[in-house]
């Protein structure tokens, strides 16, 4: 997957969403307005370009984004352009990362599906989201199980499963499994429902999954939490 090039598309189309009213809450990120959003991202951004170019992992200080409109949506788009000025090298260049592998590989990836997930946020928060391209949101149903899940684990956040869960892309033919032995349920929806489903943003319940075997158990299995 070329992510360099579906991070600027997703970084382009966050932007977009800016142009909306920055003080609407954004319905899954707790007490966050889209401002907050911005910050966020910005931040996260520029916090990437260090992890890059000074090789460690102290985060830049949300609080010296500026507020005001316009200063905020330019040091945002500010923040998007040293992104990929920073992750337009060789992939295997060396990195700090919070997880394998220790390059910009690791980044590309992480910061075209944190782009992805956040431009979704951005635009539900307008109203009106856009669809997420199939193949990008099945790897970021990949990234949680093979990164962020198990991260959570290590950290003492989340318990592993006690049983097994697949969960079916219907729209790109994917399957992952989540959990120990053989899945006891299975979950089925578009990699773009089921990524929503397992970043909380949309519930175990919503009418775009369909469920089967021990629904109870599977929806257990992904509890987790799963994400940050």
């Amino acid at each position: 997957m070329d992510y360099l090039k579906a991070l600027s598309r997703e970084l382009e189309a966050f932007d977009s969403a800016l142009d909306g009213d920055l003080s609407a809450p954004v319905a899954h990120c707790g007490d966050w307005s889209v401002a907050d959003l911005a910050v966020h991202m910005g931040a996260g951004n520029l916090w990437v370009v260090t992890a890059v170019r000074e090789r460690h992992g102290r985060g830049y200080d949300e609080g010296a984004a500026p507020r005001e409109r316009v200063a905020l949506r330019e040091w945002h788009a500010r923040s998007a352009r040293e992104l990929v000025a920073a992750l337009s090298v060789d992939p295997a260049t060396e990195a700090w990362t919070f997880a394998l592998p220790r390059s910009v590989a690791f980044w590309l990836r992480r910061r075209a599906l944190e782009t992805l997930v956040h431009r979704w946020d951005a635009e539900h928060a307008r109203g009106a989201t856009s669809p997420m391209d199939p193949a990008l949101a099945a790897d970021g149903v990949a990234e949680v199980f093979g990164t962020m899940a198990p991260r959570m684990v290590s950290r003492g956040v989340a318990l592993p499963p006690a049983r097994a869960v697949r969960l079916t892309a219907t729209d790109t033919g994917e399957q992952w499994a989540h959990g120990p032995g053989e899945p006891v349920a299975e979950v089925a929806g578009t990699a773009q429902d089921l990524l929503l489903m397992l970043w909380g943003r949309a519930s175990h319940d919503a009418a775009s999954l369909t469920w089967t075997g021990d629904r109870a158990a599977g929806a257990e299995a992904l509890s987790g939490p799963l994400v940050p």
